[in-house]
């Protein structure tokens, strides 16, 4: 994701010693007093470049040094913050260079006083660094500060202010995690992700005949899916989203991930032009669809973001490329495994579609290793799948179906040492 990032530290370390301590010097001139007593005010470092790339789950920053800086991480609510002390620096870099984007909504950094610097993150939401550290470049002219930022929870950003001490700058975190454990997951804890799809602004499809959104009937059956499986001994799942609000589908991918999904499954009800046609469908992930109606689908739900105003992060051929190739390699066959115990439990049970089992390109099963279906549980589009979809004592029999075949799934890996 981060190629584009690595190329440029190369570019802007390339520049000579000669003309980094001249911009130094300069600017010491502008910033620090002439009698300052502090070796490091008299000589700060020089913060030369920098960049920033991600999305509204993830965000990177890249700071290059001309030496190795100390730092420490603090955390700021109401508004949430992130806040990076640094000894006395020069910062050297055009403004553009780390303009707000992704996680960030607004970035300053200057100098505090004589001896020290500071760089204030202002987030769009609770936000954590899963990792900060200093690293030299690996051409051998200077440093690099790496912030690697990814949303997080309320309540885990809550306890992170709570629980912090400001006391001692000589105790930076060089490493942290933004990985939260699973809430009431014990050890050996087999543990689920249960995607609603859409939500808040994006509503979704629209019932034919009631009008009722999609966002609704998803996350209807989320909750009952969620409860039941729950009720199996060593299975531990938990919802992407409990109420009408939107995730972007970076979101979901990283929020499965945080909590070290072992699956993740995306229930979506969504609409044909073709009125008659009617059952559940189940999708797996591929760089080519499997047909033009898993093409069609896929391109509709990676719109997701779009609807809702965000900013689509489109990343480098290449990277696309291997993370693809890592879903298929590591994750592609437990996949479909996943998807053909579903429709094992489904057979005879449910209405599905002609070739029930499909593949697209669907951005929201991208997660490198969890394995992912993305379940059509019905047709709005279709006045029978509709009724069906809004009949409680009929998504606890779905509920009960998918249990089953996450249960077989499960055993089937545990029996080939998973």
């Amino acid at each position: 994701m981060f190629k584009r990032a690595r190329i440029a530290a190369k570019s802007a370390a390339r520049r000579s010693t000669f003309a980094r301590r001249v911009l130094a010097a300069l600017l010491t001139a502008s910033l620090l007093p002439a009698a300052a007593s502090s070796v490091e005010a008299r000589d700060p470092l020089l913060a030369y470049g920098a960049r920033i790339v991600g999305d509204d789950a993830r965000t990177r920053i890249v700071i290059d040094f001309d030496r190795e800086p100390r730092f420490s991480v603090h955390y700021i609510a109401n508004p949430e913050r992130i806040v990076v002390d640094l000894p006395a620096t020069a910062f050297g870099f055009p403004a553009k260079d780390l303009a707000a984007r992704g996680l960030f909504k607004d970035i300053r950094y200057g100098k505090m006083d004589e001896e020290s610097a500071r760089i204030v993150l202002t987030t769009s939401g609770p936000v954590k660094l899963a990792l900060a550290k200093v690293q030299a470049d690996e051409t051998g002219n200077g440093y690099r500060l790496v912030l690697d930022a990814e949303m997080i929870d309320k309540k885990a950003f809550a306890e992170l202010v709570k629980t912090q001490s400001w006391s001692d700058r000589s105790e930076a975190a060089q490493t942290t995690s933004a990985i939260p454990a699973p809430q009431k997951a014990a050890p050996g804890d087999f543990i689920i992700a249960v995607d609603a799809g859409h939500g808040g602004i994006d509503t979704g499809a629209i019932g034919v005949d009631t009008k009722t959104e999609e966002k609704q009937v998803t996350l209807a059956f989320a909750k009952a899916l969620t409860d039941r499986l729950n009720k199996e001994p060593g299975i531990k799942a938990f919802l992407t989203r409990e109420d009408d609000e939107f995730l972007s589908l970076s979101q979901r991918v990283l929020i499965a991930r945080q909590n070290h999904a072992g699956l993740f499954i995306s229930l979506h009800a969504d609409t044909l032009k073709q009125k008659d046609i009617r059952g559940a469908t189940v999708y797996t992930i591929s760089d080519k669809a499997s047909d033009k109606l898993a093409a069609d689908l896929a391109e509709r739900e990676n719109l997701s973001d779009q609807i809702a105003g965000k900013e689509t992060v489109a990343e480098p051929p290449e990277v696309a490329d291997i993370l693809l190739d890592l879903t298929r390699r590591e994750t592609q066959a437990f996949s479909i495994s996943l998807a053909e115990s579903v429709l094992n439990s489904f057979k005879d049970q449910v209405s599905t579609i002609n070739n029930p089992h499909r593949h697209a390109g669907f951005r929201v099963l991208q997660a490198p290793d969890v394995p992912s279906i993305l379940l059509e549980i019905g047709f709005l589009s279709n006045a029978e799948d509709e009724k069906l979809l809004l009949d409680e004592a009929w998504r606890g029999r779905i509920a009960g179906l998918l249990t089953d075949a996450v249960k077989r799934y499960r055993a089937a890996v545990m029996a080939n040492g998973g």
